[in-house]
């Protein structure tokens, strides 16, 4: 289980030339949009009837979780560290805003370890439900 988590998987960050997320490779402890299939694949964002408003409240969540630490932040693309709350392992985490698509692609990969035990997944889907609930109005009384 130790080499696991010792063994080193992290890939070039950055858009290709392609202007996609880098491809997951081999280890299972990457997600991807950029990626088809059950282990790396995941569904991009949404980015709804107002696309500058829904990346805005991304940048604002991550800036609001304590896990996050924004290293890159360009118009269109976000690199943001993400550490574990218990163990403070690394992972990278990316979002590229694709307005002619309608989507946000997004993509996190343990730094270290070849399994994550689904982390990034579900790292991922967090922030979708939390775009989401910041999208839904709140019902008055």
């Amino acid at each position: 289980m130790l080499v696991g988590c010792a063994t080193t998987t992290g890939a070039k960050l950055a858009l290709t030339e392609e202007h996609r997320l880098a491809p997951c490779g081999a280890a299972p402890s990457c997600v991807s949009s950029d990626e088809t299939g059950s282990v790396h694949g995941i569904e991009p964002l949404e980015l709804g009837a107002d696309p500058q408003a829904t990346w805005a409240k991304l940048i604002a969540y991550l800036e609001s979780d304590p896990s996050y630490t924004i290293e890159v932040q360009e118009p269109d693309y976000v690199r943001a560290v993400a550490r574990t709350r218990v163990l403070r392992f690394v992972d990278d985490v990316e979002f590229h805003r694709r307005p002619e698509d309608g989507h946000i692609a997004m993509r996190s990969a343990s730094r270290f370890g070849y399994f994550d035990w689904g982390k990034n997944r579900r790292r991922l889907e967090a922030v979708r439900q939390a775009l989401i609930a910041a999208a839904s109005p709140v019902d008055g009384p």
